[in-house]
């Protein structure tokens, strides 16, 4: 369903993945003092995550796992998606763990748990490849330098605002 709206409106996920990224140092800034409403976000996107990627699809998957570790080609809305799927996962981990490294290493773990989990359970219609990795890994650093700026700036900020103030 995703998929088939994501190939007739190819345009769309460049949108959202250029939104991701204008905005995401701004939510990051703003969420970082807010740690209970960044938790909520950060566990409603793993969900989102995971029903995204492994509740069963209707395909039946005959090929297994394809291993090809080069950089995707971004051709076609897959790869985009792949990336934009992971930028608010590590974007919300890094500031609800205050540790944005921390958070993307999180996000390449979530992936390869993720394709292992779509290789080990063929009934569910998901096919594991190598390059989704990959492109799950870039939105996940993506996401977690995001944050980083983000914080950072609230910091500098607040760092102003006392030294104004004395």
């Amino acid at each position: 369903m995703i998929s088939t709206f994501l190939a007739e409106h190819p345009w769309t996920i460049w949108m959202v993945l250029a939104g991701m990224v204008v905005v995401g140092s701004f939510a990051a800034s703003w969420l970082d003092s807010r740690r209970r409403l960044t938790r909520v976000l950060l566990a409603a996107s793993l969900l989102l995550v995971v029903a995204l990627t492994l509740l069963p699809d209707d395909r039946e998957v005959t090929t297994g796992c394809q291993i090809a570790w080069s950089l995707p080609t971004f051709s076609g809305p897959e790869s985009l998606a792949n990336i934009t799927l992971f930028i608010p996962f590590a974007l919300l981990a890094a500031v609800a763990w205050r540790r944005p490294w921390l958070a993307g290493l999180a996000g390449v773990g979530l992936s390869m748990g993720i394709e292992t989990a779509q290789a080990l359970l063929p009934s569910i219609g998901r096919s594991c490849d190598s390059q989704d990795i990959i492109a799950n890994s870039i939105g996940a650093a993506l996401g977690a330098v995001l944050a980083a700026i983000g914080m950072s700036s609230r910091i500098r900020r607040s760092a102003q605002i006392r030294t104004n103030r004395a």
